[in-house]
């Protein structure tokens, strides 16, 4: 009979780690490739709605200066050349196209506010649109929804025209890592762009599950005690990344055969 293998060192295992660039110039091609991706991976999974939809990434060196993507563009084609710098008064530094001034306002507000959001994710998902239709926060009724336990918020009003005044949006958010917009929909903020799509993502998802336990029958949620704890080990931005990771990698192969 031979002999079982030998266990592989764990130092030997490879596992990734979120990239550290001292370079900014780096650090803006990182952001900017990943940003894009991200939009193209948005619209794959329809989380677009006509000229509704953005996300932007803070400029690693410039202040105040954010790339955001263009107006009027599908999310699916744009690659980190057709982006936008713009500065927080929603000027354009770098870029051939117009941006979202009322949308990007909302942005520039929320990084402003939160230096420590590198990225903010507001998006069209259907699920997410729907709770806040309900006016209501995610249910710790699963795992992944825990995640958000206590570290969202609810804008609980509309204030017409579809578009937010930028200064309540940023005092809603907080110091959460998303935020429900009544009869609007998702926005979230990251440590990264892949932190902060993946949690655009997690919760448009825990909205859909909670949406469909709800519609069944009455959902059980976790206990307050079990909540926090998973929060704790799940809700942090590099278990966003992580969990990412998988969808970069799909966004990754097809752009590397485009």
């Amino acid at each position: 009979m031979p002999d079982q293998p030998v266990p592989v060192p764990v130092d030997r295992l490879a596992f990734e780690m979120p990239p550290v660039h001292r370079d900014p110039a780096r650090e803006r091609a990182h952001r900017k490739e990943r940003l894009a991706g991200a939009l193209r991976l948005l619209g794959r999974l329809g989380y677009e709605d006509g000229v509704s939809g953005h996300v932007t990434a803070r400029d690693p060196e410039f202040e105040d200066c954010y790339w955001v993507n263009p107006f009027g563009r599908a999310f699916a084609g744009l690659r980190p050349g057709d982006l936008l710098l713009a500065d927080g008064d929603g000027r354009v530094l770098e870029g051939g196209r117009r941006l979202n001034e009322l949308a990007f306002a909302v942005h520039a507000a929320v990084h402003r506010a939160r230096p420590d959001a590198v990225a903010v994710v507001r998006a069209q998902g259907p699920y997410g649109r729907a709770l806040a239709c309900l006016g209501e926060l995610l249910a710790p009724v699963t795992q992944e929804a825990c995640a958000f336990y206590e570290d969202h918020a609810l804008l609980d009003e509309y204030p017409g025209g579809g578009v937010a005044d930028p200064s309540r949006v940023a005092r809603a958010l907080g110091p959460y890592k998303a935020l429900i917009l009544r009869n609007q929909g998702l926005l979230t903020v990251g440590g990264s762009v892949d932190a902060a799509v993946w949690w655009f993502i997690a919760a448009e998802r825990a909205a859909q599950v909670q949406l469909i336990a709800r519609a069944a029958g009455k959902p059980v949620p976790v206990d307050h005690r079990a909540a926090v704890a998973t929060r704790e080990r799940f809700g942090g931005d590099l278990a966003a990344w992580v969990s990412y990771q998988p969808l970069w990698q799909t966004v990754e192969d097809v752009a590397s055969t485009s």
